[in-house]
Order: C-alpha cells, then structure tokens, then sequence
C-alpha cells in the first residue's frame, strides 16, 4: 500500500469506512430485531443474535487489522507475532469472565451462619427444639 498514489489510497479507505458503517448497521439491525423493537413479538433465539454479533465483531477486527495497520500487506511472521499476542488476550479476557460468573454462583451457595439466622433459614432440629419450647 506504500505505492499508490493519494487517490488510490482516499478510495481504499472511503471502501473500507462504507464497509464498516454496513457491518455496523448489520449489527445495530439484528441486535434491534432479535430483541423485538423492529417487528414487535418477533424475537431471535439468543444464541443466534450471539453468534452473529461476535462473527461481525471478529470480522470487523480482521478488516481493520488487515487494512488500518497494514497488516495484510507484512510478512507472515510480523502478522503472527502480533496475532498471536490478540488471540491469547481474548482467550484470557473470555476464560476470566467464565472462572468469575462461575464463583459468583459458587458465592451463592455458601452462607454463613450469620446470614442464614439473619435470612430466617434454620435447620429442623432447631425448628423441631423451638416447637416443644413453645408448647
């Protein structure tokens, strides 16, 4: 890309904006129209509306890498070096938020003695030992 005139170049770039305003729009359109705000009771199945959300998201992501920071115009090992750091960053960034939502059902599970007597929630012995001190 470092050969081309200033023209050349204006158009590359105008391409890529109008394509990521579509892809933009794409997105905006599904996430509107699987929620049910463009066609009222039609709803997406969530999975469907995730896959396509994340599919438009990487490919925006390839395109701008590639285009942006010519990186679709390097050598293949100056791509892998940096693509490879990327892939490890999400990867950690998705294994974080999955080890996070599962302690955060764990936390759930475990209560103190504290707030089960402060949340009323007694075993039955208790319950049965409290009855014959009130009869």
């Amino acid at each position: 890309m470092g050969h081309v005139s200033y023209e050349e170049a204006k158009k590359t770039v105008l391409k890529g904006l109008i394509l990521l305003a579509l892809v933009t729009v794409a997105e905006v359109a599904i996430a509107l129209l699987g929620k049910g705000y463009i066609i009222p009771g039609f709803y997406l199945p969530r999975w469907l509306i995730y896959i396509a959300m994340i599919g438009l998201s990487i490919y925006k992501a390839y395109f701008i890498m590639g285009e942006f920071m010519h990186l679709r115009y390097e050598v293949k090992g100056l791509v892998s070096s940096i693509l490879l750091p990327f892939i490890l960053l999400v990867w950690a960034i998705i294994a974080f938020l999955w080890d996070g939502a599962w302690w955060g059902e764990k936390r759930l599970d475990y209560k103190t003695e504290f707030q089960k007597e402060t949340q009323g929630v007694i075993d039955e012995a208790e319950l049965e030992d409290t009855i014959e001190l009130l009869d």
